[in-house]
């Protein structure tokens, strides 16, 4: 079975891990911490970056600093990971959900304005499958009404966007570096991983203390173990760290890895009947996190179908994420009540990605498509 994905880690991971090993420092200090914060920061044009154990305690984090009241408002899709609408709830607050759009998955910016109220205090933008979310109209929306801009960048590591593109100098910005807080994850399956792992970053010093000190139980600088706030034990080993750390150091060949997987993925598939392919908006470059793919409902099967068949070959696939508004943990605690979100309920019943871990060959990558080709034309 090809898996749906594998990491490839190499020599100088094992060279930074062994002296942490060596040295003991094998928890949460170590230099491997700043010095990953500090790398990654500054690879996502960030001046701060705090490390922690995984990317959902990243976007936990994000949300607790932005010292929500009970009932206040995120608007955010409802195409992602349950991971974003939990840390809203966890904060005692509202998720205000918006429909995907139907090229990139990420959230239909044009429905955002309508989700905003008086309560509404923050847009959570979520780059979807290593494609960026169409940041300009997210962040003239927050500038017009005084909100807070989350991105969550969990999937779009090395991901650009081109900002500004309307006016005479436009830019090209790495994903990571849009709004008050940008959340990753360095999960096994990310273009970095640190087995488990995420970052928070930002270029507030005060917003960089307050997630410092969320991540560490609050602890007092002067008195350890005095504490005025609640916080988390969400920290990050050393360990962990210098897997990062090896990691950034050929971020540029990663993501070059990664285009090339996504682009040799659409040349073998253009053109297969009942098959959507992942798209590239001219003011985006994707980094292919996973190559997700729809099957239209014209082929009579839907997406556990597909992945039945395909593993029948050999292939193993993940499913699309299922909607916030769909989630029974959400519906009973009566949010999301009579909301429909067509594009975001088509494509978790009809979408799931293919293999498309690092370690993944040509040859792998030949018989996936090979696979696919065979079951949506035999």
């Amino acid at each position: 079975m090809i898996p749906v994905n594998e990491p490839l880690l190499g020599k100088r991971e094992l060279e930074y891990v062994t002296e942490c090993v060596r040295g003991g420092w094998v928890s949460s200090a170590g230099r491997f911490i700043e010095e990953f914060e500090q790398g990654w920061a500054g690879y996502c044009g960030r001046r701060y970056g705090v490390a922690l154990c995984n990317g959902t305690a990243a976007l936990q984090v994000a949300v607790a600093a932005l010292n929500l009241q009970p009932g206040d408002e995120v608007v955010m899709p409802t195409f992602t990971i349950i991971s974003c609408a939990q840390a809203v709830v966890y904060a005692s607050g509202v998720p205000v959900l918006v429909d995907s759009d139907p090229h990139t998955y990420c959230m239909d910016v044009n429905q955002i304005a309508d989700r905003i109220g008086p309560r509404t205090q923050a847009i959570m933008a979520v780059h979807i499958y290593g494609h960026p979310v169409d940041m300009d109209p997210v962040l003239e929306l927050a500038e017009k009404y005084g909100l807070a801009v989350v991105e969550d960048a969990a999937e779009a590591h090395g991901a650009e966007y081109l900002s500004g593109r309307d006016g005479s100098h436009p830019t090209r910005q790495r994903c990571g570096s849009f709004g008050a807080l940008s959340c990753f994850s360095f999960y096994a399956n990310k273009r970095i991983t640190t087995g488990e792992g995420g970052m928070v970053l930002t270029d507030d010093p005060e917003l960089a203390a307050k997630a410092s000190s969320l991540r560490n139980l609050c602890f007092q600088p002067g008195r350890r173990f005095y504490h005025e706030e609640l916080g988390f034990n969400f920290r990050m080993t050393n360990l962990q760290a210098a897997l990062g750390l090896a990691q950034l150091e050929r971020m540029d060949q990663i993501v070059a890895r990664k285009r090339w997987m996504g682009m040799e993925y659409t040349r073998r598939l253009q053109g297969v009947p009942g098959l959507e392919l992942p798209v590239e908006e001219p003011w985006a470059r994707s980094v292919y996190w996973m190559y997700g793919v729809v099957v239209s409902e014209e082929t009579g099967m839907d997406a556990t179908e597909f992945s039945q068949r395909l593993a029948e070959r050999g292939v193993d696939t993940r499913p699309f994420f299922l909607g916030m508004h769909e989630q029974p943990v959400f519906q009973q605690r009566g949010l999301f009540q009579g909301e429909s979100y067509p594009v975001a309920e088509r494509i978790a019943r009809q979408g799931l990605y293919l293999p498309s871990g690092l370690a993944l060959t040509e040859e792998q990558l030949a018989h996936v498509a090979e696979a696919v080709r065979e079951v949506l034309t035999s």
